[in-house]
């Protein structure tokens, strides 16, 4: 069995928690090095803010920084992602089995009406049909 580090897990579900923090690693996915500017470009947020995203996805180890110069450029870094999907994984085979066992219930349910049910957990059943109609009235005298 694959030991994971809770630590890891951690950080890497925290980091991608977050919708700016996992549109920054999509622009990371198709766009390798982009500096820190020109990967804060198209979101509309203050440069210092885009750094705490990139401080948080860089403690989780999903994004290594490099300066060159005055220049500081992303990268994606793959491991944490790994690890993380490797968890899922595991996890994987008892979700397909019971959204498969949830799919044959329906099916059977949509292949067999129910049988309508009172509120006492009876069984309803239909009355006959009365033969005559309405019995002798009383009269006040």
């Amino acid at each position: 069995m694959v030991k994971f580090s809770e630590d890891l897990l951690d950080r890497t579900f925290a980091a991608l928690s977050d919708p700016t923090r996992r549109a920054l690693l999509a622009r990371l996915s198709t766009h390798h090095d982009l500096s820190v500017s020109e990967l804060a470009q198209p979101f509309e947020m203050s440069l210092p803010a885009v750094m705490k995203h990139l401080d948080v996805l860089s403690e989780a180890g999903l994004v290594t920084r490099t300066k060159t110069g005055r220049t500081v450029a992303c990268r994606l870094s793959a491991g944490p992602m790994e690890q993380a999907m490797l968890w899922l994984n595991r996890y994987e085979r008892f979700w397909s089995e019971q959204l498969d066992r949830l799919a044959a219930f329906v099916e059977q349910e949509e292949a067999c009406p129910p049988v309508p049910v009172s509120r006492s957990g009876a069984v309803s059943t239909r009355r006959p049909a009365k033969s005559s109609g309405p019995g002798r009235s009383r009269r006040k005298s």
